[in-house]
């Protein structure tokens, strides 16, 4: 066996043996199919994700009613006693009669209120529409030192809407419905006792 054989059978195991290693174990590790794709984002679009609404409700409502009705009534008959058939009846004492109605109505009605709600609460997406918009859900309680606070959200989602940062204003929600309950400590002060709202209906001026 010469130099260049033995060259060339070297050279043939060499290529061999590189190729086994290259099987045997790689740099690259095996993909998860549950993995998330590496481009992918964290924008909700299945059942069971979660998204973030962005509450930011100002509603201001302003309210004037004024009323002024008046109505004057003047009515006199003045009768002399003459019937109109002279000789064949005898007249009697004339009179006049006179009256006089005056209705006035004034009313003036002022209605203020003003509310402002800020706050932000993670949804769960429940089912989704034929036109892939998503109906989501959620609730959150809290109680701090005494005072319960219960919140309610609910609405309909239009993916384009959502950041992306997987958030979405409370504005761009449809069917958009929040509850908030309050409890604890202070409940009973923020709403009137059961003797005024008592007073409130037998005595409503």
């Amino acid at each position: 066996m010469n130099r260049k054989t033995t060259f060339i059978i070297a050279l043939i195991v060499s290529v061999f043996m590189s190729t086994a290693c290259s099987h045997a174990g790689s740099i690259w590790a095996k993909r998860d199919k549950n993995m998330k794709a590496p481009y992918a984002d964290d924008v909700a679009r299945q059942v069971g994700d979660v998204l973030t609404i962005k509450i930011s409700e100002d509603s201001k409502l302003d309210n004037k009613a004024k009323r002024d009705m008046k109505k004057e009534t003047d009515k006199s008959t003045d009768f002399d006693g003459q019937l109109g058939i002279d000789h064949i009846l005898p007249s009697i004492p004339g009179f006049t009669m006179s009256a006089e109605s005056n209705n006035e109505l004034k009313s003036k009605a002022d209605y203020k209120d003003e509310r402002k709600f800020v706050d932000s609460m993670t949804v769960v997406v429940i089912d989704i529409l034929p036109n892939s918009n998503l109906v989501v859900t959620g609730t959150r309680s809290r109680d701090i030192g005494g005072d319960k606070q219960t919140i309610e959200i609910s609405g309909i989602v239009r993916p384009s809407d959502i950041a992306f940062d997987n958030t979405v204003k409370s504005e761009q929600v449809a069917d958009f419905r929040i509850v908030t309950e309050l409890g604890g400590i202070s409940a009973p002060y923020t709403k009137p006792g059961w003797l005024g709202r008592i007073f409130d209906v037998i005595w409503p001026f």
